[in-house]
């Protein structure tokens, strides 16, 4: 273990980021070049190697927390990274992006502040590269199994690693121009700059993997063909239908979904075009939906130079500590700062958020150009609004970040595989991730239903990170068992496992 008195003797210091004014001017990650070496082994330092450690259930991917905790306190960065990568394909996404509900599971955290397991992830993630430990893992021998996965998210990218490096001939189906999905394309870069993304596709690419891209499953490619032609096939094509807001005025210009929005601000820092078709510049922008994707779009807007940023949240504003129905060690709903949400304040001097609120309405100019959002403050219970609170506030960029319903619907791939929903909207599933099929007609009766696995969003619903990574290695191991008759890959959930996220 590490020092049994750290958490006694050093506080809870979390990675600095870098100041406000300076990274409002570029498109770096937030914490880019702040981590320094002695404050993360500190850190790491703190941790008490707990007889019980809840850190571990926090975990969905159940990473050895204090076994790398303890490596990192001593420098031994390779053996931390060997830790690490036991359970976990991409730390580097995890250590940018999950929330950290291991955090909030740490046993530090019934009276005292918890470990900065988040930033010791990241940081001994970014040390396997630089110090060249995450070299590629190729497999000894090929089975001569193929699978397709479909979909290169978290999800499909875990899942497509682990059965190549089990020896199976793995090939990557992805529909946009590049590899990554949300990574890609939904996560801005001041959280994850895609060089992250990149080299681990080439690590990845030097394994064995194939990744084919610009390729619709279900539209440029029969569904059935590919099922045909593969031994196995994974569908992890994520969450990706967006919910709607039926307001009067909802057709007036300027009111766009959030991940339309953020696609087009991706691509302009890849590269692709010089300016984004849908820009914040000199406009007062209103994001409505208080979750991740609307702190994503705030911060991008910010960058872009928008006139102002307000952000509608229909829930209450949380309070600051834990309710009776979310104890210790559930993740909690508290008040919480994201880096956006200072960027908003450290300039308007405010919280940018308004809490329970409502939009009842847009309104527009002559020529069809939204101009302002009429909202009113809604009752705590029933989330009705109280007419009495009615209000206007100018809005020329309106952005919808109001989450997803599941998989896209009445897609050529749901169709052609067969593939029906369950009572929360996603794809059915068994038990071992096995997709639950319809009656299949015409081409798709030649599909046989126990070789399709369900990964991801696309059975779980709009989730974390960590959860889409679980679900891929989770998913492989049920692959590679129907493939083999058995399986040494790791399966660390079952499919009707819950977060401990409330």
């Amino acid at each position: 273990m590490t020092d049994p008195h750290g958490f006694l003797t050093f506080p809870r210091r979390p990675v600095p980021a870098r100041p406000v004014e300076e990274r409002l001017r570029d498109w770096n990650e937030v914490y880019a070049g702040q981590a320094t070496l002695p404050l993360v082994s500190e850190q790491a330092g703190r941790c008490m190697d707990c007889g019980i450690p809840f850190c571990h259930s926090g975990c969905p991917l159940g990473n050895l927390i204090p076994e790398w905790n303890a490596y990192a306190r001593h420098a031994d960065w390779r053996a931390a990274a060997e830790r690490l990568h036991a359970t976990n394909n991409f730390p580097e996404f995890t250590g940018r992006l999950c929330p950290a509900p291991c955090e909030d599971a740490c046993v530090l955290t019934i009276n005292a502040d918890p470990v900065t397991i988040k930033n010791v992830e990241q940081a001994i993630a970014d040390q396997s590269w630089e110090r060249g430990y995450a070299s590629p893992r190729p497999p000894e021998r090929l089975s001569g199994k193929t699978v397709a996965v479909v979909g290169s998210g978290p999800a499909g990218l875990a899942a497509a690693q682990q059965l190549t490096r089990i020896g199976h001939t793995v090939a990557v189906y992805e529909r946009a121009d590049r590899v990554g999905g949300l990574l890609r394309y939904g996560i801005p870069a001041f959280k994850m700059e895609k060089c992250h993304l990149d080299r681990r596709i080439e690590q990845m690419r030097e394994e064995g993997t194939v990744f084919r891209t610009g390729v619709d499953i279900g539209g440029d490619l029969d569904a059935a063909e590919l099922a045909e032609r593969h031994d196995a096939v994974v569908v992890a094509v994520g969450a990706r239908g967006q919910r709607e807001l039926p307001v009067p005025g909802r057709e007036l210009r300027g009111i766009h979904q959030a991940m339309d929005y953020l696609t087009l601000a991706n691509r302009v820092t890849e590269g692709d075009f010089e300016t984004s078709a849908v820009t914040a510049e000199g406009k007062h922008v209103v994001i409505i939906g208080g979750g991740d994707t609307g702190s994503d779009c705030m911060g991008t807007a910010l960058r872009q130079g928008a006139s102002s940023v307000v952000q509608l949240d229909i829930n209450p504003e949380p309070g600051e500590t834990r309710r009776d129905g979310e104890p210790w060690p559930v993740y909690p709903k508290v008040y919480r700062i994201s880096h956006a949400h200072e960027e908003a304040r450290g300039r308007a001097g405010t919280d940018p958020r308004v809490f329970a609120s409502a939009t009842l309405r847009f309104e527009g100019d002559p020529t069809g150009q939204v101009r302002a959002l009429r909202l009113a403050e809604v009752e705590p219970e029933g989330r009705r609004p109280r007419p009495e609170t009615e209000r206007a506030i100018p809005a020329d960029l309106v952005l919808l970040a109001l989450g997803f319903h599941g998989p896209e619907r009445g897609t050529g791939l749901m169709r052609q595989l067969g593939l029906r929903l369950d009572g929360r909207g996603n794809f059915a599933r068994d038990d071992g991730f096995g997709a639950e099929t319809t009656e299949p007609s015409g081409p798709a009766a030649r599909i046989r239903p126990d070789g399709i696995f369900i990964a991801g969003d696309a059975g779980r619903g709009q989730s974390l990170v960590v959860w889409a990574i679980a679900e891929g290695r989770s998913a492989a191991a049920a692959t590679d068992r129907y493939l083999s008759g058995s399986t040494v890959l790791p399966a660390p959930i079952a499919p009707q496992d819950r977060p401990l996220v409330a």
